[in-house]
């Protein structure tokens, strides 16, 4: 492999640690593994970009974010409301289910905690649909994997990263991780997605190994 010093979103070296950060980083705990590569992964020192369709063209004054479905207190916010939210930074890697993985990723958002503490979901929700900007894309996710420390709306990476919001779910597949956020919407059943539809699995861990699951949770079988 070559090193491009123009590409910035080349990592030169040893893939970044959890250590020495400052003290307001959220250190994803699997970052502290000894292997941080999930089975069936390679890492890459680039930052791939895939898509499942075309990118979507949404300008800043006209995009929303909102919280609705089984909550509480439902809520949309503007670009600069969102921008006045709580900021939190997590240090996670982040593995994609066509089998590379970029150690090391520093995220800036808003906690996933946040929103849903000004949500207030209902007892009855147990499930997550998030929907893209990208002509109705939509991933799901249990409630309990969604609300953990690590996780985070984020609009800035240290490279692109399918803006201006994404879900960042550091724990799962990185389809899991909705590029081009538009809506949480909290629901009491599972509702699979864009590509659960097409064959990949509901869950998406990629450290699960089993007969069934060799390397990750990556297709139904």
């Amino acid at each position: 492999m070559t090193t491009d010093s123009s590409d910035p979103k080349y990592q030169p070296g040893d893939a970044p640690g959890p250590a020495g950060w400052d003290d307001d980083v959220i250190i994803s705990e699997d970052t502290h593994r000894q292997n941080r590569i999930p089975p069936g992964q390679t890492r890459t020192r680039k930052w791939p970009v895939l898509h499942a369709s075309t990118v979507p063209r949404v300008s800043l004054g006209d995009w929303t974010f909102e919280v609705r479905g089984l909550v509480k207190s439902p809520f949309k916010v503007t670009w600069d409301e969102f921008q006045q939210l709580p900021r939190v930074k997590v240090f996670a890697d982040f593995h994609c289910v066509t089998t590379w993985s970029r150690l090391g990723n520093l995220w800036e958002g808003v906690s996933i905690k946040t929103l849903l503490e000004k949500a207030e979901p209902l007892p009855e929700a147990k499930f997550v649909v998030a929907e893209g900007y990208d002509f109705g894309w939509t991933t799901n996710l249990p409630l309990a994997d969604l609300d953990d420390a690590d996780v985070l709306v984020a609009d800035r990476h240290d490279a692109d990263h399918g803006g201006p919001l994404r879900l960042i779910v550091p724990k799962l597949y990185a389809w899991k991780s909705a590029k081009w956020l538009k809506a949480l919407e909290l629901t009491a059943d599972n509702q699979p997605g864009f590509w659960e539809k097409g064959g990949y699995h509901d869950h998406g861990d990629p450290w699960v190994v089993s007969p069934q699951h060799p390397d990750g949770e990556r297709f139904r079988r």
